[in-house]
């Protein structure tokens, strides 16, 4: 799994990169189809932004978008929004196959 990290108006430092990693590999490790992952950081209007672009195999494209006062909060918040968005889509092709 490819994963990207973008800083728009931010500084993406160590802290984060270790702590985005760490929580990328925990929460999507249980999906193998996942091919490429990209992290865009932003703060806009004292709020902090984290969004999370997932590409997966069979035309999967998963988008989460979560803001917050706090960096690592709304980074927390992306993952588990994408990480339930990647559980709905394997549960619809699970149920789908005979």
């Amino acid at each position: 799994m490819q994963i990207s990290i973008t800083g728009r108006h931010v500084k993406v430092t160590s802290n984060m990169k270790e702590h985005l990693n760490e929580k990328l590999e925990r929460c999507l490790g249980m999906f193998p189809r996942v091919e490429t992952v990209h992290v865009i950081l932003d703060m806009e209007n004292r709020d902090y932004v984290s969004e999370i672009v997932i590409q997966a195999s069979n035309h999967i494209r998963i988008t989460a978008k979560e803001n917050s006062e706090n960096m690592y909060d709304a980074i927390d918040r992306s993952i588990e929004h994408a990480e339930r968005q990647l559980r709905k889509q394997r549960d619809k092709i699970q149920d789908h196959h005979k």
